[in-house]
């Protein structure tokens, strides 16, 4: 059974525990497009704090919406794309994903028009989390936010029109920015191409993005034990995958430090850091061949039940509103739950 995977740690069986220095108030901040802030839609539903909703999770497609009363962001853009921009050539796994269109007729339905989607936040070039990049952006009318290693990678090895670079608004690792209300700062993860993850800050409250990374480094883990709310990489139930039917090779690079991370390294991650302030910790990216729903969902609930803690299911019963944490598995191929955390 695989121990944590922080930097300079693979399988160790042990919890390792990291000093982290806090950022000075000093930090540079670059600010980007959109600071203005336009006035709350009337038939808006979303209450007076941070909403989510994720549309997908996994190798299939990855998308979520995090938004405030005056809009919002999507978080990646891998769906499936509308029906208009289908090639013939198709892949049968993604046939149950949704579509874009879907996802904002659902963003439509609890009071959010795709005009108060602001800016899409570009976690790294795979197919999985920008196939329909292009589309959502012309749907919007909005910017893409990722770092220049990524649009690079993206134009050089995806296929995706070159006109991409006319919406591109550059960001940098570390150095925050604003779109509307929220705060935003990347940071890096560790993946087999450039990748980040994101912090994102709305009043005091965090919400961060660590998604498709093969061990948790130190700055990854700076920013994650710092969550209200922990979207966190659940990838592969160890004894699924060294038994299952992936060859040695590809094993390799799932268990690598830059492939993806096990659900017992993420369990023992956010037990080892949990504080009073975190209230819901998401799991996504779960795989279809090496992980279930159930499996990942027992390895955290018994990592934090072992620290004391009570945990509930992320659901809206009234029983579960005492509890110290939620968690919650991002469906693969449809929308979760639509959660108004704050």
């Amino acid at each position: 059974m695989p121990g944590n995977k922080y930097k300079g740690y693979t399988n160790t069986g042990r919890p390792l525990k990291i000093a982290f220095d806090v950022d000075g108030d000093d930090t540079p901040r670059a600010t980007a497009a959109h600071d203005a802030l336009p006035e709350v839609p009337h038939n808006s539903g979303v209450g007076k704090g941070l909403c989510f909703i994720s549309f997908g999770s996994g190798s299939s497609g990855n998308c979520a919406y995090l938004g405030t009363p005056r809009g919002g962001i999507l978080i990646d853009a891998g769906i499936r794309e509308p029906v208009k921009y289908h090639r013939k050539k198709k892949n049968p796994e993604r046939q149950d994903a949704l579509t874009l269109d879907q996802a904002f007729a659902e963003l439509q339905r609890n009071g959010i028009p795709s005009s108060m989607v602001k800016g899409i936040l570009l976690t790294h070039a795979h197919q999985d989390h920008m196939r329909c990049l292009y589309p959502a952006v012309s749907a919007c009318h909005c910017s893409v936010y990722c770092t220049m290693g990524v649009m690079g990678q993206m134009l050089q090895r995806c296929r995706i029109s070159g006109r991409i670079r006319d919406h591109h608004v550059p960001i940098f690792k570390e150095i925050p920015f604003r779109i509307l209300d929220m705060e935003i700062t990347a940071f890096e993860t560790s993946h087999d191409v450039k990748s980040v993850g994101f912090s994102i800050e709305y009043e005091g409250e965090r919400f961060v993005v660590a998604t498709d990374m093969g061990i948790i480094t130190e700055r990854a883990a700076h920013y994650m034990s710092r969550a209200n709310y922990l979207m966190i990489e659940c990838n592969y139930d160890y004894n699924m995958l060294t038994t299952g039917h992936y060859s040695q090779m590809l094993k390799d690079r799932v268990m690598g430090d830059k492939g993806h991370l096990d659900n017992v390294v993420a369990a023992r991650f956010v037990a080892d850091n949990y504080h009073d302030g975190l209230r819901y910790v998401f799991l996504c990216h779960l795989s279809k061949d090496n992980n279930t729903e159930e499996l990942a969902l027992t390895a955290m609930r018994q990592a934090l039940e072992q620290r004391g803690l009570s945990v509930g299911d992320g659901s809206f019963d009234v029983s579960q509103r005492e509890c110290d944490v939620q968690i919650y598995a991002l469906p693969r191929y449809i929308s979760s739950s639509w959660f108004v955390l704050a």
